[in-house]
């Protein structure tokens, strides 16, 4: 991104702090928020990303971002023996812990409190990487990707579910206009924390998408880049692998 966009413009910390703050702030409505915010779409692209992992037969899963564990949880109808979630933000992982427990995937699902920029996991230790809606939240882009690929298999899969600015009319208008005007007030209306989803319109429309990010995947050394626009484009699946 040419321009950091940060939760907190008046805040000393950095954006990685500043990512963790709000999201400890808005953990308890963030699920709730989501379905409303997508219409509920989100959750079939999540099963997207569900059937491209599931085709490689992964015994070891990292769904990083993984907030409060909903792609996590999905993993488990994978054959993954061992699937973990990482995140910055110890209270959305809170919430996650109470529905993994819910569903009796305790046994099978890890939530871990870590950074995505220096993860605590050996070299080429991951059979499938899983990123939804977090990477635009990394505060270098490059570093958290040259990271996944350091922890992903050769052979790997690697999928990333985010934001993406549609192309072409009529849909980039509306959702200019959506992310601009309705999302934050949407945000304001379910969560006390009034900067929050006034960051998350603006760090979408900031973030690279499309061939953009597929370069920046190349660049950072992954193979077979691919790029899936999802509903005329407000989000992409993209997967990629490693030599």
């Amino acid at each position: 991104m040419s321009q950091k966009i940060t939760p907190y413009k008046d805040s000393a910390l950095g954006k990685k702090e500043q990512v963790a703050q709000m999201f400890d702030t808005i953990s308890g409505n963030y699920d709730n928020l989501n379905r409303v915010i997508s219409f509920g779409i989100d959750i079939k692209w999540r099963k997207k990303v569900l059937q491209l992992v599931a085709q490689s037969n992964p015994e070891i899963i990292l769904d990083i971002a993984t907030g409060t564990g909903d792609l996590a949880i999905l993993m488990a109808q994978t054959s993954a023996k061992k699937i973990i979630g990482l995140d910055i933000s110890a209270g959305m992982l809170e919430v996650g812990v109470k529905k993994i427990a819910e569903k009796k995937l305790s046994n099978t699902i890890e939530m871990v409190l870590g950074d995505s920029e220096k993860m605590p996991f050996e070299d080429n230790y991951f059979d499938a990487i899983t990123v939804a809606f977090g990477v635009r939240n990394f505060e270098n882009l490059e570093k958290g990707l040259a990271e996944i690929l350091r922890v992903l298999k050769p052979d790997g899969v690697f999928v990333i579910l985010e934001t993406s600015v549609p192309d072409k009319t009529p849909y980039k208008q509306g959702y200019q206009f959506y992310s601009k005007n309705i999302l934050p007030l949407v945000g304001k209306m379910f969560s006390k924390d009034n900067a929050a989803y006034g960051y998350l319109s603006e760090s979408a429309a900031a973030f690279p998408y499309g061939e953009a990010l597929n370069n920046i995947l190349r660049k950072t050394g992954f193979i077979d880049v691919k790029a899936m626009p999802q509903t005329f484009g407000v989000a992409t699946i993209y997967s990629a692998s490693k030599k």
